[in-house]
């Protein structure tokens, strides 16, 4: 038997296999990449130039749109005043009070440990004037509750006559006003919540307690204009909403000169008349027709430790009348409605 000598040959001139001309060979492949790799990287340096640009692009009109967005919503920061104040980062509280006493002091006592808080406010509407007591209670009530001295309760005392919820307060240094019933407490946080809000739209009020209104369709096809208020159920059901009352409520302190100054006598007088049942809805008024926007209504819980508002149960029809009857002296209506509801993102589970 013959045996038989197998070369493995390449394609060199010899035809005999050699690791040095293989290793050789594989070197030429590597050169040859490389210069490859070379060649081709300008190009890849521009798509990566491109992209950058592009991106960058891409950012500045997510900015613009932003900000055009901003403006759409009526969410207008009114740079100016929240700029010149020294207070801008502090609001005041304002306190509506009406023989109830227990609470008061309970709510002046909350707020005052509220850090954004610059000073209270109470609107006294009652003809007897407080006893030195309250004062007395009302002041070691504050020290105790607040960690800073200089915190202060002024009782604004308005004999119990004519529109004095809103009358406008020389000593208030704030921009910011935070409208609250003596039985309404918000939880601090809840309130800087709704402070940092205010701050983007201190044009709009900005409240906890949202309402509404509509115009009856069945009166209207009779020949008949009548508008509907409604409470919460009506905001739930409906899914929005023209007004957040001024029970718990920021606004700017300019529309308290607005709201007593400005308006026309006939007005007054009958606000005068009506104070209990009309002031909220009257104020909420004055701000959409002065600013041209929506309220912002904030989702927060808030504590009544009182008796329930006149929005509610038997004051129902009261609250029609009124609203109509506000409505009356303006040419068209000035709420606007919105479905907008302010959630605090880090709080919420589900957006």
């Amino acid at each position: 038997m013959s045996s038989t000598l197998i070369g493995i040959r390449d394609d060199t001139v010899d035809g005999l296999y050699s690791p040095a001309k293989q290793k050789a060979a594989n070197r030429g492949n590597y050169t040859s990449r490389s210069a490859l790799f070379l060649r081709r990287a300008p190009q890849l340096l521009a798509a990566v130039k491109f992209k950058l640009l592009l991106a960058f692009s891409l950012l500045c009109l997510a900015i613009f749109l932003s900000s055009k967005l901003s403006s759409f919503m009526g969410w207008i920061p009114d740079r100016a005043s929240l700029v010149s104040s020294p207070y801008r980062g502090s609001y005041t509280v304002l306190i509506n009070t009406w023989r109830r006493n227990s609470p008061l002091k309970r709510t002046a006592a909350h707020y005052a440990s509220c850090v954004g808080a610059d000073a209270i406010h109470v609107v006294w509407s009652e003809i007897e004037p407080p006893s030195e007591r309250l004062k007395s209670d009302l002041d070691r009530a504050v020290k105790l509750k607040s960690w800073r001295p200089d915190i202060r309760v002024e009782i604004e005392e308005n004999g119990g006559g004519g529109s004095g919820r809103f009358k406008p307060i020389d000593e208030v240094r704030t921009d910011a006003i935070f409208s609250v019933d003596d039985d309404v407490i918000v939880p601090c946080s809840s309130l800087e919540f709704a402070f940092s809000v205010w701050k983007t739209a201190p044009l709009t009020m900005v409240g906890f307690v949202p309402r509404m209104h509509w115009l009856d369709l069945d009166l209207l096809k009779s020949g008949g204009v009548f508008h509907r208020y409604g409470g919460w159920l009506s905001v739930w059901w409906m899914g929005s909403y023209s007004m957040v009352l001024s029970k718990a409520a920021f606004f700017h302190k300019k529309y308290l000169d607005l709201y007593t100054n400005e308006m026309p006598s006939p007005l007054q007088d009958y606000l005068a008349r009506e104070r209990q049942n009309c002031e909220d809805i009257a104020m909420s008024m004055v701000v959409a027709n002065a600013s041209g926007t929506p309220p912002l209504w904030v989702k927060g819980k808030i504590q009544e430790i009182g008796s329930w508002g006149t929005s509610n149960g038997k004051g129902k029809e009261k609250r029609n009348e009124c609203l109509n009857d506000l409505l009356s002296f303006y040419e068209t209506v000035p709420l606007l409605s919105t479905n907008v509801k302010i959630v605090n993102a880090r709080q919420e589970w589900v957006w």
